[in-house]
């Protein structure tokens, strides 16, 4: 036994103490010993979580700042006002909505500002990287908006402009949505929101994957390419808490979404989030183009690096990736679900994914892996970095090492990887005393 958990024992009931150890473990495995590989998720930096855990956290606040149902508000509206500030200066946007709660809050809020029962979307293929809230089986299919597939080109891993175009014509949907939570390479937003414009259509970009990127300014800008609306989460290569946030310049259309939020998809809006998002817009406008410049580097890096260990790698054609994201088909190796389960017994952590020629059915045991460099890029790696990590799968996966004795050696490899990058880096406990905080328990 431990000396922590001696004490721990001594003046706490048991129960009590399976709490705290179930997450000190939790803390200890994920963010000091795996390879957290899974695209939609990130590590926000020991700044952004010392002001994640406050007694906003305990408050409500239903409305709009200085607009509210509840008293005891004057910091809420202000930090809500400056962090909406921040994102507009981040984005170059007008209008934000920091109140879904989600990124799929911030999806049925856009569609039910743009259509209703019956009406008709045009959205990417679930297999080809939309998400669910995209779909009939999702958001889309809850509010009763009709999905139409927009057509995918395997050979360039992307929407198919012409056939799409054709689409969108034929069908004259309220709506074309863009994103989602697979994708290699930018969409033509460009070209097709020309052609859903001109049928008077209404242009979504999901960038809850690639927020950070767009931040960074190493992506596409969607609204200068005719988007819209954006909607997002932020915690995925934008490395925020887990929360969502809507974008646009189209004054009209930010009016309905103001009214949709609340008090249709939201009423509380979980106020802790928006002190750690302001910090997270903070670090990216002074740190943003190099962390999301880096990301790209290392996910081409490591799909090159894939490759080169006998990996079948999607999107050879164009370079294999342009985002955060690298697509491996495993069908060879034993399918997605057992090479998942295989890479975290090593203490890598990735997520099975359907490609885009599976069928919606094979979603428990899809064809492929579906890695994200943008943690690994937080903490601090690069290029080279990317080598090694593709090693450790071709030790897991094809030559069919021991978990175990891999785990070994990615736990030796993450212990040069301590420390969060492209933030700020001050003496968090001199703030806390200059600012009279309370201490933050981390549980490490």
């Amino acid at each position: 036994m431990s000396e922590f958990e001696k004490i721990l024992k001594e003046f706490l009931p048991e129960e009590v103490v399976k709490v705290i150890k179930l997450t000190a473990s939790h803390n200890r495995w994920r963010k000091r010993e795996c390879l957290n590989m899974i695209p939609s998720e990130n590590q926000m930096s020991p700044l952004a979580e010392m002001v994640y855990l406050t007694d906003m956290g305990h408050r409500y606040a239903e409305g709009l700042p200085y607009k509210r149902y509840y008293q005891g508000l004057i910091y809420v509206d202000e930090m809500e006002v400056y962090a909406q500030e921040l994102m507009s200066k981040l984005f170059h946007v007008k209008y934000v909505d920091l109140r879904p709660i989600s990124g799929t809050i911030a999806n049925l809020t856009a569609y039910y500002a743009m259509a209703r029962y019956g009406d008709k979307a045009v959205v990417v293929p679930v297999q080809a990287g939309a998400h669910v809230s995209h779909t009939k089986y999702g958001g889309l299919g809850a509010l009763g908006i009709q999905q139409i597939e927009m057509p995918f080109s395997l050979e360039d891993m992307n929407i198919d402009v012409d056939k799409a175009a054709k689409v969108i014509r034929e069908v004259k949907p309220k709506f074309v949505t863009f994103g989602g939570s697979v994708w290699l390479f930018p969409h033509p937003v460009k070209e097709l929101s020309e052609v859903a414009h001109e049928v008077g259509a209404k242009v979504m970009y999901d960038a809850a994957h690639v927020l950070g990127l767009i931040a960074g300014g190493q992506f596409q800008d969607p609204i200068k390419e005719g988007a819209d609306i954006i909607t997002s989460s932020t915690h995925k290569t934008f490395p925020g808490p887990q929360g969502g946030v809507i974008l646009t310049n189209d004054e009209e259309l930010y009016k309905k979404v103001r009214k949709i939020v609340f008090p249709i998809f939201v009423s509380n809006h979980h106020l802790h989030r928006l002190p750690a998002t302001a910090i997270v817009a903070l670090e990216l406008l002074y740190f943003g183009k190099e962390y999301a410049a880096q990301i790209i580097k290392n996910a081409k890096a490591l799909a090159e690096a894939l490759a080169a260990e006998g990996f079948n790698v999607l999107g050879e054609k164009h370079g294999y990736t342009k985002s955060h994201q690298v697509l491996l088909d495993v069908r060879a190796l034993g399918g997605g679900a057992k090479c998942a389960k295989m890479l975290e017994d090593a203490n890598i952590i990735v997520n099975k994914n359907l490609l885009p020629y599976d069928k919606p059915e094979m979603i428990k045991d899809p064809s492929g892996l579906r890695l994200g460099a943008q943690e690994l890029t937080r903490w601090g790696m690069k290029e080279d970095d990317m080598k090694e990590i593709a090693r450790f799968f071709r030790r897991v996966l094809i030559d069919k090492e021991d978990p175990a004795k891999v785990r070994k050696d990615v736990i030796e490899f993450r212990k040069n990887f301590q420390k969060i990058h492209y933030t700020f880096d001050v003496p968090l406990e001199e703030v806390r005393k200059l600012l009279k905080l309370e201490a933050l328990p981390l549980l490490e």
